[in-house]
């Protein structure tokens, strides 16, 4: 005996028609970002990430008090000046940025031919998932490719986007199929577009004495707990620096964004900036690997303090080598992952039409069958 569903579960939606052509859609997903530099935007953001059970994998009893009795008293107006320091006159540099890739990647997309829905969405913040994807349905995409744009997996980013996804499709009455993109760090794509951003900066700006990749960091126990974003992480520095001739000694992978008092992954990329000029690296070049838009880790945490620990630990040169953003590699790169993943989807007019012309002679051939 089935069990009747949840009143309200299922949202009501827009009366089906028959033989509607197929639509492919395709969201692109980011971390998110407050509406404004300020201490209220700050706190409805952070209450939203921090809650989340996957960020922060304490249990809720233990976690509730610390973050909305200390944490959102406090951090909220520190994080606000950190977020005015690096932002854009349109906004947000991570929302900026990821607006221009969804309009670079759609007209990228349209050039070659495909003819497909899209729309962006951050995790945490505006647009939400259920806005964006709300919004392709209503375009009549029943056909749903999810990128998040985090080139690594981690639990605690690409994980929660497909939770998120999935939840919203469960509240659905017709969901489109699905299909998701787990991640890109080992893409040759990717590791080429990295390695000649590094390349281009070097030609402008010169090249320093080492090369340090960073990436966001996450709590050790995500490794113990078989999270591979670790092991991810490393891959996608070791195939850059090959791509770019690198010996061993000329590279090094460091973890920033450390919170809270438990181990991360190490090494710690603030410790690695302050020991690295007593070793005899007094020009350092900083890339930031994990992240393919720039933003307030990148921005503030690398270029601005990451900096300035280095200096005072008495290096000499610090040049910070900006993420992808909106560059033609960076286009290139999710046009074809979107181009990659779709295959076998009607993502162009010929292939809809054909589609429609096998429907009507499929529909033609059952009726006379049943005439006879």
């Amino acid at each position: 005996m089935s069990l009747p569903l949840p009143a309200g579960k299922i949202q009501d939606e827009p009366h089906y028609s028959h033989g509607s052509r197929l639509r492919v859609g395709v969201l692109l997903v980011n971390l998110g970002t407050p509406d404004a530099p300020d201490g209220p935007s700050l706190k409805r953001y952070l209450k939203e990430f921090l809650s989340d059970p996957r960020v922060v994998e304490i249990p809720s009893l233990v976690w509730w008090p610390i973050l909305n009795l200390i944490i959102l008293q406090t951090r909220p107006k520190k994080s606000a000046a950190k977020y005015a320091s690096v932002w854009m006159p349109e906004g947000s540099p991570l929302r900026v940025y990821s607006e221009r890739q969804l309009e670079k990647t759609r007209e990228r997309l349209a050039q070659k031919g495909f003819d497909i829905e899209m729309a962006l969405a951050m995790r945490y913040g505006q647009p939400s998932i259920a806005t964006a994807m709300a919004d392709l349905k209503s375009r009549g995409v029943n056909r749903l490719l999810v990128l998040p744009l985090y080139p690594q997996f981690s639990a605690s980013t690409t994980a929660t986007v497909f939770d998120r996804v999935y939840a919203c499709l469960g509240e659905m009455r017709s969901p489109p199929a699905l299909r998701t993109i787990r991640h890109y760090h080992d893409h040759p794509a990717y590791i080429k577009a990295l390695a000649d951003s590094i390349a281009a900066h070097w030609a402008r700006e010169g090249r320093g004495d080492m090369l340090l990749f960073s990436f966001h960091g996450v709590p050790k126990r995500s490794l113990l707990k078989g999270d591979p974003y670790h092991c991810e992480c490393h891959k996608t520095a070791r195939l850059v620096a090959k791509q770019l001739g690198l010996a061993d000694t000329q590279w090094r992978l460091s973890f920033q964004s450390r919170f809270g008092r438990a181990e991360w992954l190490k090494p710690y990329t603030s410790q690695t900036l302050e020991e690295l000029p007593a070793q005899g690296i007094k020009r350092l070049d900083v890339a930031c690997p994990g992240f393919i838009s720039d933003c307030l880790e990148t921005l503030e945490e690398i270029n601005m303090e990451g900096r300035e620990e280095f200096l005072e630990a008495g290096g000499e040169s610090y040049n910070y080598i900006s993420c992808l953003n909106d560059s033609e590699p960076a286009i290139d790169l999710l046009a074809g992952l979107i181009e990659e993943e779709t295959a076998g989807w009607p993502t162009r007019e010929e292939s809809r039409d054909a589609i429609e012309d096998r429907r009507v002679a499929r529909d033609r051939a059952l009726a006379i069958g049943a005439a006879d």
